[in-house]
Formats: structure tokens, sequence, C-alpha cells
């Protein structure tokens, strides 16, 4: 799914103040971006591990990172095929890029964790309560009680095999994982933490926001990890990653949150909004294993690395991982009904374009920034609020908009039902518009 109320399909690529990182993928082919509607499920991201490659438009704006899996031992080199994965760091007034900073914005997120069936273990260690001169019983108490609920995920597709992690949250066997673990497997096997090997089955997938469900039949005394409330954590707090990088199962790395409200897109347009940023280290095998607190809440699913572009190499401590309350939100749909049905995200309803000096030297624009409508979407919430076709967005309430990235980066701090003021260019003159916010439409639901 994508995470913002954007499926960016869109044009070139956005520079930093230094060169974005320019690692495996392929480039943009200028294309116009949409701003309310999913990208089609059918067709999700492909990502390492297997041979297989992804011709699916990209969001733009956006460094590039890779998904945090691992191919399985027996396939060859060159058959794994890297993805690029675009990150957008996109800073606003007061609010980085992505679903919310200093507050809660996204809608109907979950975190009392509703409908999960958390296991009790009465044999695990009490983690003790912090408090500066206890950092490694909390940290070894903390990992005792989560590495337990931390499994490896072993799939087979027709084009080979690879190795992902997951995390038990319930204790009927439902497992959380990345959707690009999972992705076209033919075969999902889970290894549990004492080495026990069960047969799994997909629940059912959700690639715009890179998750999927897995279950097994639970095993006496099966361990679950309880989720946590991601609009509580902050910079700097102290996290564990736990997963199977390069196959080496239950391995712990440790750091802190670097940043909040990171939004982090990938070729296809799949966007992770208010994505959590660690240095705790993440490589490939990491993808849909734990991020966890020291009290033992599972924050986030580690999920993508960034790659430095020089050596192209994963960048040392720069890791991003899709947070709780959005895991949370997404997995209870896909419990009770087998797929995503609700998205809860803001949505104009247009597809709009980026403005350039080109671009408004050929339209004859009045600006040479901003996101260009080039379409209305039927019965978008735009339209009714009388946006028009050829209109170029430069504001929304008190935030510029210079291209689509800042659009989607925007939209995805807002929630359906939100009132925005939309500043647009209709040929020399500046209007404001008054638009009620839809709700971003799941593609077949």
């Amino acid at each position: 799914m994508l995470d913002s109320d954007l499926h960016n399909e869109h044009t070139e690529q956005y520079h930093t103040p230094t060169d974005p990182h320019q690692a495996f993928g392929q480039k943009v082919q200028p294309q116009p971006a949409s701003y309310g509607q999913f990208p089609h499920q059918g067709e999700p991201p492909r990502y390492p591990g297997f041979a297989h490659q992804s011709e699916q438009p990209q969001s733009l704006n956006q460094e590039k990172l890779v998904p945090a899996r691992t191919p399985g031992y027996r396939l060859r080199t060159g058959a794994i095929i890297a993805l690029a994965l675009l990150l957008a760091m996109v800073f606003g007034t007061g609010l980085f890029a992505g679903w919310q900073f200093g507050h809660g914005s996204a809608t109907t997120i979950l975190p009392s964790n509703n409908g999960l069936q958390n296991s009790t273990n009465n044999n695990l260690p009490t983690i003790p309560v912090q408090n500066g001169n206890n950092d490694d019983a909390v940290r070894e108490a903390v990992i005792a009680n989560v590495r337990p609920a931390v499994v490896q995920i072993n799939v087979q597709t027709g084009q080979g095999s690879g190795i992902g992690s997951g995390v038990i949250i319930d204790s009927r066997g439902y497992i959380v994982t990345n959707n690009h673990v999972v992705e076209g497997a033919s075969t999902v096997e889970v290894v549990l933490y004492d080495n026990t090997r069960i047969k799994a089955t997909v629940v059912g997938t959700d690639p715009a926001d890179d998750l999927a469900l897995v279950k097994i039949n639970p095993t006496a005394n099966l361990i679950t990890v309880k989720l946590g409330d991601s609009s509580k954590l902050h910079v700097g707090q102290s996290v564990l990653a736990i997963g199977n990088p390069l196959g080496i199962q239950q391995t712990v790395t440790s750091g802190i949150i670097s940043a909040l409200g990171r939004s982090v897109s990938e070729e296809n347009g799949t966007t992770i909004p208010n994505a959590i940023q660690t240095d705790a280290a993440i490589n490939p095998g990491n993808s849909g294993g734990a991020l966890v607190d020291m009290q033992g809440h599972l924050v986030g699913i580690p999920t993508l690395a960034a790659i430095d572009p020089e050596f192209r190499t994963p960048a040392n401590g720069v890791g991003f991982a899709i947070p709780s309350n959005r895991v949370n939100y997404v997995v209870q749909q896909i419990i009770q009904n087998g797929q995503v049905t609700h998205s809860g995200r803001a949505a104009l309803g247009v597809r709009v374009a980026d403005v350039d000096a080109n671009l408004a030297a050929r339209n004859n624009l009045s600006v040479d920034h901003g996101a260009m409508i080039v379409e209305l979407t039927s019965g978008s919430v735009a339209g009714k609020a009388g946006l028009q076709v050829g209109d170029v967005i430069v504001q929304i309430d008190n935030t510029q908009v210079s291209d689509t990235g800042s659009l989607q980066d925007v939209l995805a701090t807002k929630n359906p039902g939100d009132q925005v003021a939309v500043k647009v260019y209709r040929g020399s003159q500046l209007l404001t518009v008054n638009v009620t916010l839809g709700e971003l439409q799941v593609q077949g639901s």
C-alpha cells in the first residue's frame, strides 16, 4: 500500500543540497503523479532476494534505499536484483515529511492492540524499570522476552528462495512481516526460536504499506510481542533491532531512534510515512523483524536501509522501520477481512505533474514551481471544491508546495475530513480554494 495519500508515478528526481544516493535501481521517466488512489495491489514492488524486477512507476524526490531482506543461499549472485528505494527528507515548518511529528495525525490508528491476543508466559524474566544504573539488566531482560517471538521466514518462489524475519504478535499464530519478504512465494516456512520449522500461510498482504500477515498453527506456549504506541517515541530513545540478518538467526543490534516522521518511498510509488529512522544495524534478512523499546514493546518493523552512493553498500547507521501504529492499523483489518479495506489516509483526488521552467514555458504558466493538476479523478473532492485541470498548487495551509513530492508530504500529515486551504495559480491569478479531504481509496476494495 502507499503510505502516503499520493501514488507517485512521477518525473525527475529531487536533489537535496548534496547529491542524493544513487544506488541500485532504474531512473524515473517523467509521468504525472496520482494523489488519490493506491497502487494496484496485484502488482506489488519487487525486492532483492529474487530474480525479478519491478517496472512500476516510482515516487520522486527521494534518496535511494534497499529493503533489508537477504536472498536464500541457493540463489546465484547474478540472480539478486536490488531495487532502489527513494528517501524523501523534505522539511516543512516545524515538521518532518511524514504522517506525524510531535502529534498523532494518522487516522484510525489503534495503539491499544484491539483484537490482538497476547500470550502470558510467567517463565520470562520481568523487565525492570530503567533507572540509569541498570541498562545492561534491562537490555538483557528485553532480549529474553522478545527473541522467542522473532522468527525466520523462508520463502520459495519460482525463481529462487529468500530469507526474512517476522514477529509473532498474536497467540493464535499471526506473524507480521514485510510484504516483500513473502511476495510471490509458493511456499512459506517459519523457523521458531527453538528451531522448530512450521509451514505457514499468507493471510493477507498490504503492498502499499509493505506489510504482510502470515499464520502458523500455534504451538504450546507460543511467545508473542505486544505492540507499543509509536506516536510516543522520541528522538534519542534506545531501541533494539532483532532479526535474522544474512540468515544468522536471532541477531540483536542496539541503537537509538535517530529521527521520526521520515517519509520513505519506493520506486513503485509505495511510501512509508512517519517512518522511524534508527542507527541500530539493519541488514539483509532483518526485513520484517522487530524494533523494540526498552519495555519490550514492538515499536516498528525494520524494512529499509540506505545505500552509500560511493561504495554502493548499506550506509552505516541509517535504517528505517514501519511504525507500530501503522502496523496495528493494517493487521487488524487483515485479520478481520483478509485484506486492507480502509487506507486511513487523506486524498485530494487529483493527478499532478512537477512544474519546472520547461513545463511552465510549454504551458505558459505564471510560476515555475508547484504541482500542476493534470486530471481530476471521478468524484474527487478537489473537483467538488472547484479546483480545475491546469491549476498549479503552490501551497496547502501554511506549507509551500514546490513539487509533487512536497505535495505528497503535506497531504501525508492530514486526515480524511480535514479542511485545507489550497492556494493555486489559475493563469496569472492566485486563488485560495478550501477543500475537505477525502480518504485515499484502496484499489479493489
